[in-house]
């Protein structure tokens, strides 16, 4: 039985141009989560905790697109990532002058 501080993670991709929604792209526990959210850290991308979701996406096939209850929940977060990367590419732009 997994210990309840085992960590979990889910990655989801969404390119607009090949998918209706969101897919989830890799989903681990233990070391393989450990291994996701270190490629997620090295490559600069926001990193949401929230145990909850993490539970529903889990049970998402790799390769599949997440199911539409969680569209709402999913896009608000996305929209989130969004706004912070638009604010830290002014911010850098910024610094260049």
């Amino acid at each position: 039985m997994p210990k309840k501080n085992t960590p979990k993670a889910v990655a989801i991709l969404y390119d607009q141009e090949k998918s209706q929604a969101p897919q989830v792209v890799a989903s681990g526990r233990g070391i393989i989560a450990e291994k996701i959210i270190a490629a997620a850290e090295e490559a600069g991308i926001h990193i949401q905790e929230d145990p909850d979701l993490v539970e529903l996406l889990a049970k998402v096939p790799l390769g599949d697109e997440i199911p539409v209850e969680l569209y709402q929940t999913v896009a608000e977060i996305l929209a989130f990532v969004y706004q912070i990367n638009k604010q830290y590419k002014e911010k850098l732009d910024a610094s260049d002058i």
